[in-house]
């Protein structure tokens, strides 16, 4: 077994939140008492992300049913569902000014849908009140329930993204209650109802090199577009340990073969995560705005 490393090297620095963008965003997030993933899952760029003027919108609530080793938001049983929440995200879209929004949320596995009509309702609404904003939906598998996932492609956001998170060997470990071949199913779905279809995976948890790689495979043959590429940070003491921080270098070389399997769109270094630097996939296959 290799040996867990705990010293974080030097590439993995991030910069303090700091100036005027930041402060604006922050300020939406509390008025609103918005989610966001950003500090939900304690996002290394969230400084760099809020202080640009973007975050990534979490809805459905702050506590999430699943319990997986490398996420930090919270797991117990959520709240009930706010149905002016779509509302709420919609108006600070609009007060932000925003013209890519990245929605995420956590997993509702007690809601017989899955959140899926309260997703529908949130991107209905940031279309109507921000005809002109483009969005990214970070959307839960719905344990496998595909009528739930056809209410999102029924809206057609402009890319809909679903995680891999890692390789098929590590996936019971890191994903405690999802399944590697039905996120591999949804997002073919996602191809076949034609979306632009987007996933990630995370390096340093014990994954070879040959795993990555047939990893990639993996989510070239069902048709993602776009694939993120991010280093694995333990969030606590409690959460899975980190094997290997990857080097700049070796991201780089994974980007290179990832391009070469025919992705649209790589995204890959030590700080990358699932919506980091989201508007550029935009830009790519629907041009500057």
């Amino acid at each position: 077994m290799s040996e867990i490393k705990t010293k974080k090297p030097d590439w993995l620095r991030v910069k303090l939140p700091t100036g005027e963008n930041y402060r604006k965003v922050r300020e939406q997030v509390d008025t609103h008492k918005l989610h966001t993933i950003c500090q939900s899952g304690n996002c290394p760029n969230m400084g760099e992300c809020w202080g640009a003027g973007t975050a990534t919108f979490m809805i459905l609530g702050n506590v999430c049913t699943r319990s997986c080793g490398f996420c930090a938001v919270q797991t117990g049983k959520p709240s009930e569902v706010d149905y002016f929440e779509p509302a709420k995200v919609a108006e600070s879209v609009h007060k932000m000014n925003l013209s890519h929004c990245v929605v995420t949320s956590v997993d509702r596995d007690d809601l017989k849908d899955g959140g899926a009509e309260i997703w529908a309702m949130t991107v209905r609404a940031i279309r109507h009140k921000n005809p002109n904003t483009t969005l990214e939906t970070l959307i839960p598998d719905f344990m496998g329930k595909w009528e739930n996932l056809q209410k999102i492609i029924d809206v057609k956001p402009e890319i809909v993204s679903h995680n891999l998170e890692t390789v098929r060997r590590l996936s019971k470990a890191v994903r405690v209650q999802a399944k590697y071949d039905r996120s591999l199913e949804l997002l073919k779905r996602l191809k076949d109802g034609g979306m632009i279809a987007k996933s990630g995976i995370m390096l340093g948890l014990g994954e070879t090199e040959a795993e990555v790689l047939e990893t990639l495979e993996d989510l070239r043959t069902v048709g993602v577009n776009v694939v993120t590429l991010g280093q694995y940070l333990q969030p606590t003491a409690e959460h899975l340990p980190v094997v290997d921080f990857v080097t700049p270098e070796t991201f780089a070389r994974y980007k290179e073969i990832a391009l070469a399997k025919g992705f649209d769109f790589v995204e890959s270094g030590p700080l990358v995560r699932s919506s980091y630097h989201a508007e550029k996939h935009i830009a790519h296959f629907f041009g500057e705005k």
